[in-house]
């Protein structure tokens, strides 16, 4: 992942309604609520002056309880869904800018989109679903199987190519979906609750599958999802929005360990910190600590900034009272028995 921003919206407003412009300056004007919006213009705001940036390679997970604007937001991505308000770049593109023709290419071209609902042609096999983008862009026949072919290798389906999507189970379907939003090789992939629809096993098994892709494939990808495990798991960055504002955005680590609201506290209370908390977060600066409390005996053990809070208990119960972060061979941080029982007992009341 990189620094280089692929992705910026830019103050994305959403409200439908016959008259969502006059709502719109009535909320910028008089500050109505959107209970006072539905009740004086019969207008719903799906979403509320949003502004965010994704970086290329990245993972940007937005998530949200149902209506809270999640999937109503990715949809302006692509123009599926006109904003009432707001600026939307991607690669630099305004694709508030393009006309009808530009938009159809930007589309088929710069972005791929999985959705909830497999949508798989049933009169097409397999190898033809997945064609289907390529399809669209006039390639020939011959070259467009043999790259289908290539993305269906890629999602370990080579063999089903000839199938048809009735005599698949749901979380092939699934990956053929995906195989069909890679096939045009996108600069950017939309995935809209993809595995929400799963069972449990399948589902953690498709989130294996596409960390595994997104390694390979490096795609900068917006992934809607109301599952906070999910996100935690898969996720570079998690935006989680309510009443279709953004709420708060941040690495999973720092929305757990500083939540910005009652909400959001609320919405990570269930998350087991063992796996998403990281030494850097629990210790205290070493140079303070040893004009406190003096050297520590040298075989105390070293860790990585990057070490999970279920390592450090295991090493706090098994070697000694005190932990040693270490970056880059510098000593920078010390991490104590009570630092880290505090960090696990706050977490243990948030639930």
């Amino acid at each position: 992942m990189s620094d280089e921003t692929v992705i910026e919206i830019s103050n994305v407003w959403k409200i439908f309604g016959a008259r969502p412009e006059e709502a719109l300056r009535a909320i910028r004007e008089e500050g109505l609520t959107k209970a006072q919006v539905l009740a004086k213009y019969n207008a719903v705001v799906g979403v509320a002056d949003v502004s965010l940036s994704v970086n290329r390679g990245e993972i940007y997970c937005i998530m949200g309880l149902s209506g809270s604007g999640k999937s109503t937001l990715v949809r302006h991505f692509n123009r599926l869904l006109e904003p009432t308000d707001g600026k939307i770049l991607i690669e630099g593109t305004d694709v508030m800018g393009l006309g009808p023709k530009d938009l159809q290419t930007f589309r088929n071209r710069k972005i791929g989109m999985v959705f909830q609902n497999f949508a798989l042609m049933p009169h097409r096999s397999v190898l033809d679903n997945v064609a289907m983008p390529l399809e669209i862009r006039q390639i020939s026949k011959n070259d467009r199987m043999r790259q289908a072919a290539a993305i269906l290798d890629i999602v370990e389906l080579g063999a089903w190519g000839s199938k048809f999507a009735h005599e698949l189970s749901g979380g092939m379907q699934q990956r053929v979906g995906l195989a069909r939003a890679l096939a045009a090789n996108p600069d950017v992939l939309l995935m809209d609750e993809p595995f929400s629809a799963l069972d449990p096993l399948i589902r953690r098994q498709l989130q294996d599958e596409f960390i595994r892709l997104s390694k390979i494939l490096k795609k900068t990808t917006v992934f809607i999802t109301h599952d906070l495990d999910e996100a935690v798991r898969i996720g570079d960055r998690i935006a989680i929005m309510r009443d279709g504002r953004l709420v708060q955005t941040g690495t999973a680590e720092e929305i757990v360990m500083n939540p910005a609201d009652d909400y959001v506290s609320d919405f990570v209370a269930g998350i087991s910190r063992l796996k998403v908390v990281h030494a850097h977060a629990v210790m205290q600066p070493f140079d303070a600590y040893i004009q406190d409390h003096g050297p520590l005996w040298e075989d105390a053990p070293r860790v990585d900034p990057g070490e999970t809070l279920s390592t450090l208990i295991n090493l706090a119960i098994d070697k000694t009272d005190a932990i040693i972060v270490s970056k880059d061979g510098k000593d920078i941080g010390v991490i104590t028995r009570s630092d880290i029982l505090r960090t696990v007992v706050e977490g243990t009341e948030m639930s």
